[in-house]
């Protein structure tokens, strides 16, 4: 077992903190941070903060300069070793004349695990990893999840009264919570690279399913490219209407509409081709993808496939019932209002549960107060 100093830890954890800064923006890459250290003082730093722009440990050597030469470098995932929208990593950082490495996590990444320490080690750098890795796996849970087990993570959002309701029996439910829970929402959509809704939810609320970031948040992004996440709509029938909400181009901050989306596509509509196909007119389908899937675990694989990490399903009962029926949940994040709406109104989620050794059990990580509202994070016990 390695044995880690406190400026290890020191190092490492500022690296974390760098990383996380490109929560809305790496996407659907990983997020990563670096730190460059020699003589004992930070020389340079960087993160990957831009889906296709330089990777952290590019920032953190072009911050060193000459200084790269003979340092410690810290950064929480293993750099790559290969070139795809930017150079590899790990022979930039041989060529700077790094002379230490140490990593929080290798890359889960079945095809490059490994190949990025095994180029450092070739030219005589040495490499630690294991510093923190706790830490930098839950930094990228869904990056995680779709390299070590082939599918993306999926969180569950829902909204609910004090006692479990989510609609009225005639089923209005806006609004349920309060301004500061509903600003949380389009953060959390923000940090997602596709929300998938169903044709209930559409019918009844006309929703656009972007993220719509608050002025302040805005403001705190002013140098990155911003894109939305993928809005899917599950419509076996094709009854939504092109003109709806959901089907519109959205708001773009700092790209273009080429860079809006990594599968330049805005909405991905899951249903009969042919019938979506007639109401689609040719601008539409710029933007639109028609797509078909037997059932949800195929639709989520498509998404894994397309290299998707993060999905978030903001649906009725009755579709969310069914994704965490099939074990597709791993995350639910639930906002409770200090409302009652009392027993003929609509309930959470539709579950045939016969007893009680049937019903899926949570794990509570984590509470937090947002107004008069409860925001609650279960994790899905396996």
């Amino acid at each position: 077992m390695t044995n880690w100093s406190q400026q290890d830890h020191r190092f490492m954890g500022i690296a974390l903190q760098l990383a996380r800064q490109g929560e809305y923006t790496a996407r659907p890459n990983p997020m990563v941070g670096c730190v460059i250290v020699k003589n004992g003082e930070i020389v340079g730093q960087g993160l990957h903060q831009n889906y296709g722009d330089s990777h952290a440990e590019i920032n953190a050597l072009k911050s060193a300069g000459k200084n790269a030469e003979g340092s410690t470098c810290y950064v929480t995932l293993e750099p790559c070793a290969h070139v795809g929208k930017t150079g590899a990593c790990a022979l930039a950082l041989v060529e700077a004349g790094v002379k230490h490495i140490v990593a929080a996590m290798q890359d889960p990444n079945p095809a490059v695990c490994g190949k990025g320490f095994e180029i450092l080690n070739t030219a005589g750098i040495s490499t630690k990893v294991g510093l923190l890795e706790a830490q930098a796996r839950e930094l990228n849970q869904g990056f995680v999840a779709r390299m070590e087990r082939g599918r993306a993570k999926i969180t569950l959002k829902l909204a609910m009264s004090l006692d479990g309701r989510t609609a009225l029996a005639d089923g209005a439910s806006q609004w349920i919570t309060g301004s500061a829970a509903r600003a949380d929402v389009q953060r959390l959509r923000a940090r997602h690279d596709a929300i998938i809704t169903g044709i209930g939810t559409q019918l009844a609320d006309n929703p656009s399913l972007t993220a719509r970031l608050s002025e302040t948040d805005q403001q705190a992004l002013p140098t990155v490219k911003f894109r939305q996440p993928l809005r899917v709509l599950l419509d076996r029938e094709a009854k939504a209407d092109p003109s709806d909400k959901i089907f519109g181009k959205p708001t773009l901050f700092g790209v273009s509409e080429e860079q809006a989306n990594v599968l330049n596509e805005s909405v991905w509509w899951v249903t009969d081709k042919a019938r979506a196909l007639v109401k689609l007119s040719p601008i539409d389908n710029e933007h639109i993808k028609p797509i078909e899937a037997t059932d949800l675990p195929a639709l989520i694989e498509q998404l894994s496939i397309a290299g998707l990490n993060q999905i978030m399903v903001e649906a009725g009962h009755r579709l969310a019932g069914q994704f965490l029926a099939l074990g597709l949940i791993d995350e639910l994040v639930v906002y409770m209002a200090p409302k009652l709406m009392g027993d003929q109104a609509m309930g959470l989620m539709q579950l045939e549960i016969a007893q009680m050794d049937d019903c899926p059990e949570l794990e509570l990580r984590d509470i937090k107060q947002l107004g008069n509202d409860i925001r609650l994070i279960y994790s899905i016990k396996s």
